[in-house]
Formats: C-alpha cells, sequence, structure tokens
C-alpha cells in the first residue's frame, strides 16, 4: 500500500500534464494567438546544441519528482498540490490567452540542426505561457529544497539545471522570456500557497482513496477472487 500511495501522485501530474498540453489544443478553437517575440528574445543566439538540455531534462523532472514523493507526508502532498495548482493555470492560459513565437529559418544539415527540425516537427508553437518545460524545472529545485536528506552537490545541480532549462528553451526559440519568467514564478507561487493553505489535505484524502481501492483490487487478485 505504501509503494502505491508513492506513485499515485506522480501518476495523477503525469495525466494532469498529458490532458494540459495534448488535451488543450483540441479544446481551442477560434481564439486570437499572441505573438509575445521581440528584440529581447535574440539576446540568447540560437544555439541548436541546448537540444541535449531541452530533451535531456525529462530525466531530471523524474528524478526530482520521485524524490518529491518520498518526501513526509505533509511536504509531499503540498508539492504535488501546487504542481496540480500550476498545471491547472497553465491549461486555463493555454486556452484563453494561446500565444506563440517566431522560430528561425533552419537552414543547417548538422546533427544538432537536424535534432531542432525534428522538434519543432512534433512540437508546434503552442502552449508556450507560461514554460512548462520552466516550471518544471523550478519544481524540481522545490522537491530537493530544505529536504536534509539530499545533498548539497545536488541541490546545486538542481539549480544549474534548471537555469540550463531555462536558456535552451530561449536558445532554441521555443519559448520566449515572457514565458520563462510566467514559469518560474507560476511554480513558486503556487508552492507558497500550498504550503499555507490546506488544499493539500483535499488532495491527500482523494490519493488515498485511490491508493486503498487499487490496494484492494490487487488483494482481491492476489486471493484469486
Amino acid at each position: 500500500m505504501k509503494k502505491i500511495k508513492t506513485i499515485i501522485p506522480l501518476i495523477i501530474t503525469f495525466c494532469m500534464n498529458a490532458v494540459v498540453y495534448w488535451g488543450v489544443p483540441l479544446l481551442r478553437t477560434g481564439i486570437k494567438t499572441h505573438n509575445l517575440s521581440g528584440p529581447a528574445d535574440e539576446v540568447i543566439p540560437f544555439m541548436p546544441q541546448f537540444i541535449i538540455i531541452y530533451f535531456g531534462c525529462y530525466l531530471f523532472w523524474v528524478v526530482n519528482y520521485f524524490m518529491a514523493s518520498m518526501r513526509e507526508e505533509k511536504v509531499k502532498y503540498q508539492f504535488f498540490t501546487a504542481d496540480f495548482y500550476a498545471r491547472l493555470v497553465c491549461m486555463l492560459c493555454f486556452i484563453f490567452y494561446p500565444t506563440t513565437n517566431t522560430r528561425p529559418v533552419l537552414t543547417g544539415t548538422d546533427i544538432w540542426t537536424q535534432a531542432v527540425r525534428f522538434l519543432y516537427t512534433v512540437d508546434k508553437p503552442i502552449n508556450l505561457f507560461p514554460s512548462i518545460h520552466c516550471m518544471a524545472s523550478w519544481f524540481s529545485c522545490i522537491a530537493v529544497r530544505k529536504n536534509r536528506k539530499i545533498s548539497n552537490w545536488y541541490k546545486a545541480f538542481s539549480v544549474l539545471m534548471t537555469v540550463l532549462v531555462v536558456i535552451s528553451t530561449l536558445a532554441l526559440r521555443q519559448h520566449v522570456w515572457q514565458d520563462a519568467a510566467a514559469g518560474i514564478l507560476l511554480a513558486e507561487v503556487t508552492w507558497q500557497i500550498s504550503r499555507r493553505t490546506n488544499g493539500w489535505q483535499i488532495y491527500r484524502r482523494l490519493t488515498e482513496k485511490i491508493a486503498n481501492k487499487l490496494g484492494n483490487r490487487i488483494g482481491m487478485r492476489r486471493d484469486g477472487k
């Protein structure tokens, strides 16, 4: 049962992300798209090599979110409640204030440019504000923040990785600076709200009900019922 209670928040997070990222485009029709690209976005040059960070951060998220699921009960549920709040806000922004950006014309044939070309093909310039990449990376820092069981070097690595992820979103022209700033701010604000309110208790009761039902079904199958 304990293992089930550990993974349920991770499953809910994955499902919520799928609904927000892939479900919203199906709902959003006939709404004007806003292009937030501007001169400030040219401060960081286009650097296709950052595709390694952009794709590699998924493993970073998995590891740190799993660490969050192993924390003491109150902190764990506060963390995943904050993440739920943040993704809900993302969904509302994607529906009612859809944005896009201006991507460069890719002319190179090197492996890095080819990888970015693949990224542009599978990931259209939608669902940009706030940046989920930046939001999830900041949450990954929160996951290890003030956790005495995590070494200081890994906490420092998490901060460095988050900075690199932010740079990658800008260097690959996947996001503009407003997207990145909004993603980080959203993660921190929802975390502070979750810490100071009782919404995490509702989230805990929900996950415990799901865990109990799954545990009972697994137990029945083991008993041959």
